[in-house]
């Protein structure tokens, strides 16, 4: 198939065609994960606190999949734009091989600390019994999560959105169906509790790669999986680890800052624990329309560096970051207009709903320019300069504001965290366009 659109088409329309369908992928997601939520709630507190405290590690492994998924993007959208077949070839197989080995690492490391990991943040027995319930199932489907999402990251290097959106609306559907039919044992189905919640995720990722296959064997595409290229083209290898690599860190980053700030609030009141996990999961709500112009961007901004188009590039950049400022100006209105009913949907405890929309009116403060090191870090992965957008993570995860937010908690109590989120997005948005025009 042919990829020449990428190079041809008018960049607006380009993005936006190539950003709907992974808006559409990431919203059905996102509710996903709220409802999910929902239905562990009804389980009890104790199991949304389960969850919040879970949530970190599967994030990690998530972000680990994402990420080397970054690096088999962005190396096959090089070399397509290069006209470099065999090594696209070649990126795809080396991609799918090192995912398998990644997910059976990340399974047997994560199965095996989690009991432990669990006990740092909570003295509830509870909590952590049903923490450890989750995750003895979540994380058997490592290998699953893995190899879907190198498929995914396949599929969008070859600009086939729509497989990408289907595949994952079937995943994700066969998850919220699963879930009260599994939590609560209707109908046939056996009362799991919290088991049931992390099999219907690993049955409703299993569905997603299982579509993939099908798709890869049924339709034609420009990208294949050979046993030839797992030889031969060197360097290949050392380029998806390249980019992988700072990719998987930028995404893992969050996860380190959730465990760290968790143990910050945690001084203060569990509530605010349960505050942080709940604005993570809104997090990704609000994010996700600009997540999807930085998702359709990567691909596109590949394959024209990889075809010389320098100033088009550059024009790529431009409009995704126009479009991402747009999107975050508009969650900024909503946050600050709806901050209680949003808490609402996860808790009703009124003690958590008056801290968290109080929470949520700080830290929306700095979502507008965040769209800054968002977009730039996102391009700058597509370029292949993995480095140089892990320096961005860097400082929104760690390096700014773990410092500012200590600092702050002094000062401020708990809601010093809040107002460190908004102080880092400004200094790390000059931090990125630094590093923007250096590349």
């Amino acid at each position: 198939m042919n990829q020449r659109f990428m190079r041809e088409k008018p960049i607006l329309p380009l993005l936006l065609s190539m950003a709907l369908p992974m808006v559409v992928s990431m919203l059905v997601n996102s509710l996903y994960n709220i409802i999910d939520s929902l239905f562990v709630a009804k389980i009890g507190k104790d199991a949304i606190t389960a969850l919040s405290l879970v949530y970190p590690v599967q994030n990690l492994i998530n972000a680990l999949a994402i990420g080397f998924g970054v690096g088999i993007n962005a190396v096959i959208s090089y070399h397509l734009g290069a006209g470099e077949i065999d090594k696209a070839d070649a990126a795809a197989t080396r991609g799918i091989a090192c995912s398998v080995v990644h997910g059976v690492v990340s399974m047997i490391v994560c199965i095996t600390v989690m009991p432990r990991f669990l006990r740092l943040f909570t003295d509830s027995e509870q909590v952590a019994e049903m923490g450890t319930q989750y995750a003895s199932i979540a994380f058997v489907f490592s290998v699953i999560i893995m190899v879907g999402l190198a498929f995914e990251k396949i599929y969008q290097a070859m600009g086939r959105m729509q497989v990408t959106m289907t595949a994952l609306l079937f995943g994700c559907v066969t998850n919220i169906v699963l879930d009260p039919l599994l939590i609560f044992g209707i109908g046939p189905f056996p009362q799991l509790g919290m088991r049931g919640a992390a099999l219907a995720t690993g049955i409703g990722q299993l569905v997603t790669l299982a579509f993939y296959l099908v798709i890869y064997r049924l339709q034609p595409v420009s990208v294949h999986i050979t046993r030839k290229g797992l030889h031969g083209t060197r360097g290949i290898t050392a380029r998806l680890y390249a980019v992988g690599i700072p990719a998987a860190l930028n995404l893992a980053l969050p996860s380190l800052l959730i465990s760290c700030l968790n143990a910050l609030l945690a001084g203060f009141s569990q509530a605010y624990v349960v505050v942080l996990g709940i604005y993570y999961k809104l997090q990704t709500f609000l994010y996700l329309p600009a997540s999807g112009i930085i998702q359709g961007m990567r691909p596109v901004i590949g394959y024209n560096y990889g075809a010389g188009e320098r100033e088009r590039v550059s024009r790529i950049f431009q409009v995704a970051l126009a479009l991402c400022a747009c999107i975050m100006m508009i969650g900024t209105v909503l946050c600050l207009a709806f901050a209680s009913p949003l808490m609402a949907l996860f808790t009703e405890n009124i003690r958590t709903v008056v801290i968290g929309a109080h929470a949520l009116r700080i830290i929306c403060v700095g979502f507008l320019v965040s769209a800054v090191s968002v977009t730039a870090s996102g391009a700058l992965e597509g370029l292949g300069k993995g480095t140089a957008s892990l320096v961005i993570s860097l400082c929104r995860y760690t390096v700014v504001i773990l410092p500012i937010a200590v600092v702050l908690c002094r000062i401020m109590g708990a809601n010093g965290v809040w107002h460190a989120f908004w102080v880092t997005e400004f200094i790390s948005a000059g931090v990125a366009l630094v590093a923007w025009k250096r590349v």
